[in-house]
């Protein structure tokens, strides 16, 4: 677990030279009341673009400091000037157990497949679509569908991103070897107030469905900050 931890903290170094963003949010969902902070980038070029994040959960009950960490990490590569592009992705993590001195690990998850973007020629706005396969450790081989977006309005004052993902995924929410769901939804629309161009205030409501081990439909809102390099 050391070794996890190393890796993690090596992870954070770099993304934070390389950032693009840093946000704080404070997370007002049901038995939430917690802190994440979360730096992300996305760096567009030549050959396509790179975009990735890792997010840091604090205060969680029953954990003294850091609970839970989790990244991922995207390459899209276009096919020359067209909107398609071959996509693929990392995604990974690991949780610190609950007044007991152990951590688990997120499944390991690899994503490959076909991405479409359109933007607004001033880029105020745009949108992608992306029809993943997905591999989860330990899990049956799946599928995922991403759309991403973000606008910019009231003269670049106001934005308005975030994702959705569904996914297929077996959860056992009795732990009784049974499944319980087969398919998973997430989304976080996130809203934000520019006060200059390196500094926003704003949040994101994250809504999902049998996700994280919670079964059902849940919303979970916070009330964040921002800051762009």
């Amino acid at each position: 677990m050391k070794k996890i931890l190393l890796f993690f903290t090596m992870i954070a170094f770099a993304t934070a030279i390389s950032a693009q963003n840093v946000q704080l949010h404070y997370d007002f969902g049901k038995d939430r009341k917690f802190v994440t902070t979360t730096v992300e980038m996305f760096k567009p070029d030549k050959m396509g673009n790179t975009f990735f994040f890792i997010d840091f959960d604090y205060g969680i009950p029953g954990h003294d400091f850091m609970s839970n960490a989790y990244f991922e990490i995207a390459r899209v590569m276009t096919i020359k000037k067209s909107p398609i592009g071959i996509h693929g992705e990392y995604n990974g993590g690991f949780g610190k157990i609950a007044n007991v001195n152990g951590f688990y690990s997120v499944n390991n998850a690899w994503l490959g497949g076909i991405d479409y973007s359109v933007n607004a020629k001033d880029f105020s706005k745009g949108f992608s679509l992306k029809v993943l396969y997905k591999e989860i450790q330990k899990k049956q081989h799946s599928f995922q569908l991403t759309g991403v977006w973000y606008v910019n309005f009231a003269k670049g004052k106001m934005a308005f991103t975030g994702f959705a993902d569904f996914w297929k995924e077996d959860s056992d929410f009795n732990f009784d070897s049974k499944t319980d769901a087969e398919f998973t939804f997430l989304s976080e629309p996130q809203l934000w107030y520019n006060i200059c161009s390196h500094f926003a205030v704003g949040g994101e409501v994250e809504l999902s469905y049998n996700f994280a081990g919670m079964e059902g439909f849940n919303t979970m809102p916070t009330l964040g900050a921002k800051w762009t390099f």
